[in-house]
């Protein structure tokens, strides 16, 4: 009946008893599925963490323009690393980076929601944040 047709026949279930077979044209059924897979992987959004770096005693116009980038950033639809960076004496005054960090999360809480709070991994705060808003 395929060769009649001029059709292939495609066997689709070789488990099955008895097995199960299609009439229909191999090529186009391939080219589809492969067109699909195409379109499938290219709506994809690939997750980027993009980073920021500040540190304990900035100024409030160098936060600010690290704060524009994060926006840059989180608007994009990519997630956001603070990383903070204690050194030397620094350390005895981790308060003043959490209080930049909570300074952070306020500016930015329109935009993203904390995924991680603030946590202190050796001589760095890290927080990490997500944008709201997926694309």
């Amino acid at each position: 009946m395929a060769r009649e047709k001029g059709l292939d026949l495609v066997e689709v279930a070789p488990d099955a008893r008895p097995p199960v077979c299609k009439i229909q044209d191999y090529g186009k059924q391939k080219y589809l599925s492969k067109k699909k897979e195409h379109d499938a992987r290219r709506k994809q959004h690939h997750v980027v963490i993009k980073e920021v770096r500040v540190r304990p005693k900035i100024d409030t116009h160098d936060l600010k323009t690290k704060m524009r980038k994060a926006r840059e950033f989180l608007e994009h639809g990519d997630k956001l690393q603070v990383n903070m960076l204690f050194r030397g004496r620094e350390h005895g005054f981790r308060d003043r980076g959490l209080n930049v960090m909570k300074q952070i999360k306020d500016e930015l809480a329109d935009l993203s929601k904390v995924e991680r709070e603030p946590r202190l991994e050796g001589n760095r705060l890290v927080m990490i944040l997500h944008p709201l808003n997926q694309k």
